[in-house]
């Protein structure tokens, strides 16, 4: 890898997309490749072991495009597949979307002796603990709600916007027991809540910060590629264009991921590469390595 390598943004399927935009806007000189699991999702309702041999497989297949970070851009990837994905591939900067939400959530709640911090997030997400922990081990004191959404994903994934009354409905159903427990702070606990942030805000009141993951995921991929002195070389960056380049794949039409990501993007797309499941079941991902204890 180099700083003039890409970087590689998965998902299960749009949501992520929330977390390139962000990307893009802290790093518009950067290359981008997505990869969007849209044969195989939701990724929330699924098991540890199948997540994690999913995002292996994805890793494997795009190694050859010599990506120089990449991003687990799906809360429920991160809780389930990271830790495998990082121990598969040591050699490749690999990050999530939780613990930079889960850092700036706790800077929110300020200093509050006890702040009572929430999360709505996928079933996967919520049943893993990935928030808990990350959360505690910053605030031991800390109150923490864990919501389960699983209706949210796919209304946004349906293309519903902020004034459809079942998109209203179903924030209500699960935001309302979180204000009247009187949260401090929200974090939006996965990449396709932030299509919905301003209403959330809006019925969550003013007064509660609502943390989107994706903005402080981007965040903390430019902050450690400048550290370790890999974002792209400004005169390719100058000679590249206004904007690095934004590529595309996905497991299942494309047309419809084309149709539907500017929502998320917030930028018209060409039409994605179709790379079909079987190719990547034909992959052998690279296992976890053993650690095996050696007594005295």
């Amino acid at each position: 890898m180099s700083p003039s390598s890409p970087i590689v943004v998965l998902d299960s399927g749009l949501g992520g997309l929330t977390v390139a935009q962000a990307i893009r806007r802290a790093l518009p000189d950067e290359d981008i490749i997505y990869f969007g699991d849209t044969a195989r999702l939701p990724y929330g309702s699924k098991t540890q072991d199948t997540i994690s041999g999913f995002v292996r497989q994805i890793i494997e297949y795009l190694l050859p495009h010599d990506p120089k970070h990449v991003v687990i851009a799906c809360n429920t990837a991160t809780a389930l597949a990271l830790a495998s994905a990082k121990a598969s591939f040591p050699e490749l900067p690999i990050t999530g979307v939780i613990e930079p939400g889960a850092k700036a959530a706790v800077v929110a709640a300020g200093a509050r002796k006890v702040p009572v911090m929430a999360v709505i997030a996928t079933e996967a997400t919520a049943r893993s603990g990935a928030y808990e922990q990350a959360i505690h081990c910053r605030r031991q004191h800390a109150r923490l709600i864990m919501k389960a959404a699983p209706l949210l994903a796919a209304i946004i994934e349906e293309g519903r916007t902020d004034d459809d009354p079942l998109v209203r409905l179903a924030l209500h159903q699960y935001l309302y027991p979180l204000v009247r427990r009187k949260m401090n702070v929200l974090v939006l606990g996965c990449t396709h809540y932030p299509v919905y942030r301003q209403l959330i805000q809006d019925m969550v009141g003013s007064d509660v910060p609502v943390i989107d993951s994706a903005y402080e995921c981007a965040e903390d991929v430019a902050r450690r590629l400048r550290k370790a002195g890999m974002t792209k070389p400004k005169f390719e960056a100058a000679a590249s264009g206004i904007m690095g380049s934004f590529r595309c794949f996905v497991t299942d039409d494309p047309a419809r991921f084309q149709r539907l990501a500017p929502r998320f993007l917030g930028a018209e797309i060409d039409e994605p590469i179709r790379v079909a499941p079987d190719d990547l079941y034909a992959i052998v991902p690279k296992p976890p390595p053993i650690r095996m204890s050696v007594s005295a």
